[in-house]
């Protein structure tokens, strides 16, 4: 995380994010305050990590558009939200849009820097609340895309998303490492996902998705 991107039209949040990100290691850090300006600078300097606001507003170019435009650029760079949005419906949007991780804006410091190790490291990164709102949300609007995903199997990927391994989902469920390798395997298979990095992403895909989208 050599050179960071924030994106936010509020002065007080890019002085905390720079503290932030100084205190994480970044050498370099860009701000922009609109869209238009975050696109100009991405593709001047390239930055190995972005974090965007979802609120700000452009000429006709919001937050969301701005994550679409940055994933079309690079499949790979990692963006993290950091938004005072904590709507289930927004969070998925965000996801499917392309974000790695989100994050609410009334979490503590130390809660930031998680998030941007896990998302500097290509890692999706959901707080455990975010996920289980969006698991709750995904469970209420199933996809036809999937095979059918029982409501443990569903806590389970949240967990996931949320960066959780087997031994750290099992003691959240209170089940044995055993059970939790047998259940991600069945994921793996009614998710279609090769390996446990791919099921990490398609879980944040399955949590994402609902049903009327284009």
């Amino acid at each position: 995380m050599t050179r960071v991107l924030v994106v936010d039209d509020h002065p007080i949040v890019l002085q905390g994010c720079r503290r932030v990100l100084e205190d994480a290691g970044a050498q370099e850090i860009l701000e922009a305050s609109n869209p238009e300006s975050a696109c100009s600078l991405y593709q001047r300097h390239h930055p190995d990590l972005v974090v965007v606001d979802l609120a700000m507003q452009g000429k006709g170019f919001g937050g969301l558009d701005l994550i679409r435009w940055l994933r079309q650029r690079d499949e790979r760079v990692p963006i993290l939200v950091f938004s005072m949005h904590g709507d289930p419906v927004i969070v998925s949007r965000a996801l499917e849009a392309g974000a790695t991780g989100y994050l609410l804006k009334d979490t503590a410091p130390e809660d930031l820097l998680e998030a941007l190790d896990k998302v500097g490291r290509g890692l999706p990164y959901l707080s455990h609340q975010l996920a289980t709102q969006v698991a709750v949300l995904r469970m209420r609007s199933p996809s036809q895309a999937f095979g059918a995903v029982t409501p443990r199997e569903l806590q389970a990927l949240a967990l996931l998303a949320e960066g959780h391994s087997y031994g750290q989902i099992a003691d959240e469920l209170g089940v044995s490492y055993k059970t939790v390798v047998n259940m991600c395997s069945q994921l793996k298979v009614k998710l279609g996902a090769r390996n446990f990095p791919d099921l990490i992403r398609t879980a944040i895909e399955y949590l994402a998705s609902s049903p009327g989208k284009s």
